[in-house]
Parts: C-alpha cells; sequence; structure tokens
C-alpha cells in the first residue's frame, strides 16, 4: 500500500510562478486593501470593485504557468497516495499535473464563481480571461466569486482536517502558519506521521517539525531526497 503524503500549500509554492503573495506587510494586494476586496463586508459595500479585483486575477493567472514545485508534487503520484490542500485560489497544481479530485481548495477558486443567493450554484469558468460584474448572469442567477471571504467560513476545513488526520508525510509549503483555521490542520497529524515544512522564512514551528529551509522548488528537491530514507 502506498504512503499517503499531505500538502499543505501556501502562497509560497506560487510566488515562484509569478502569482502575488496575498497580503504585504501594510495590509494591500496589488494596490488594493484587503479587506475592501476580501471581505463579505467589503463585498456588500462595493460588490463591483470585487468583481474588478478578481477579474484582474484571472488575467494575470493566464499569464504565469505551473513551477517545477507543483510538478514535483504531482509526480510523487507515481510513488505515493498523493493529496494537497492549498490555501491559494490558483489552479496550477491542477495545471501541474494534480487530479482535481486529489486537491482542496480551503478558500476557494478562481476560476469558479457561485450564485449571489445560493452558495451551492457553483458554476466553473472557461477561461482565465472570464470577466464577470454585478450585472453577470448564470442560469438566472447574480454571481460571485468562489472565494471565501473574511468574516466567511471555511467548508471545507473539516474535508481537509479528515485527510490530514489519515496523512504517514505532511508537508508544509510556502505558508506562514499563521493563517487561521488553515493554520490548524498541522494540530491534526498523527502522532507517527512525519512532517516536513518548507519555506525560506520558516517561522517557529515544534521540535517533531522537520524545517527545509528553502524555497518551494528547492525544498521540494530536498524532500524527494528525504523521502527515499522513509
Amino acid at each position: 500500500m502506498k504512503k499517503k503524503i499531505v500538502f499543505l500549500t501556501g502562497a509560497g509554492v506560487s510566488a515562484e510562478s509569478g502569482i502575488s503573495t496575498f497580503r504585504d506587510s501594510d495590509g494591500l494586494w496589488e494596490n488594493y486593501n484587503v479587506m475592501d476586496v476580501c471581505s463579505a463586508a467589503g463585498f456588500r459595500r462595493n460588490p463591483a470593485l470585487v468583481h474588478e479585483f478578481y477579474n484582474a486575477r484571472r488575467r494575470q493567472l493566464s499569464e504565469v504557468e505551473p513551477n517545477e514545485a507543483h510538478r514535483a508534487i504531482a509526480r510523487l503520484m507515481d510513488h505515493y497516495d498523493v493529496f494537497v490542500v492549498t490555501q491559494n485560489v490558483d489552479n496550477l497544481h491542477e495545471r501541474g499535473g494534480v487530479p482535481s479530485d486529489r486537491i482542496i481548495h480551503l478558500h476557494g477558486e478562481l476560476m469558479k464563481v457561485r450564485a449571489v443567493n445560493d452558495e451551492s450554484k457553483v458554476y466553473e469558468l472557461q477561461s482565465e480571461l472570464s470577466e464577470t460584474t454585478t450585472e453577470t448572469l448564470i442560469d438566472g442567477h447574480h454571481v460571485r466569486p468562489h472565494i471565501v471571504f473574511f468574516q466567511e467560513a471555511v467548508p471545507m476545513l473539516e474535508p481537509a482536517a479528515e485527510i490530514v488526520a489519515r496523512a504517514d508525510v505532511l508537508v508544509i509549503i510556502g505558508t506562514s502558519l499563521v493563517v487561521y483555521p488553515a493554520a490548524g490542520l498541522v494540530n491534526y497529524v498523527r502522532r507517527d506521521a512525519r512532517i516536513f515544512y518548507i519555506d525560506p522564512h520558516p517561522a517557529a514551528v515544534p521540535s517533531r517539525v522537520h524545517v527545509i529551509a528553502a524555497t518551494a522548488t528547492e525544498g521540494m528537491n530536498i524532500l524527494m531526497d528525504e523521502l527515499r530514507d522513509l
């Protein structure tokens, strides 16, 4: 039976592809105030601005490609039972070779929208260049980005915790481990599971965590060698 490896990924894994990290220290993202474009209150206040912001994120996504870290994760599927739990809303894990049914997007998906009046109605956009506005109708519904805004619950948190709890190996890449509730997923790891943490500027972590102070791509190369010794 293949060992189960679960990757918990954050902005650092996509940064090497050219995707902007979620927040800078000044609270701005691409010169927008984060709470104006990434909160439920911001969407209620100015939905047109939020649509504009995510249209720009999709245009940016159309200009980038998966990097070697994304592809390395996909290659491990030949020898391991691989799942990805990502805080990223881009589709670079999918484009890098990991099937969508092996990926949980904790914070939503950039290439999807959902009905404003019925969150169960989710629609996939056909192109990264697809644009939406407050007037966009799909199946008669006005839509919003399929993104988990601040002030909203994280519906995929429980399935993610269940997957992490079954992991033989947890690999954390490119996340500060300070954004909750996602950071709390580490608490679900079995006592006998191995934990690796790849980040060029790693946060303080418990001693059982094996820290690889490197970029996502460099860290994945090191991880490959470490996995051979398991």
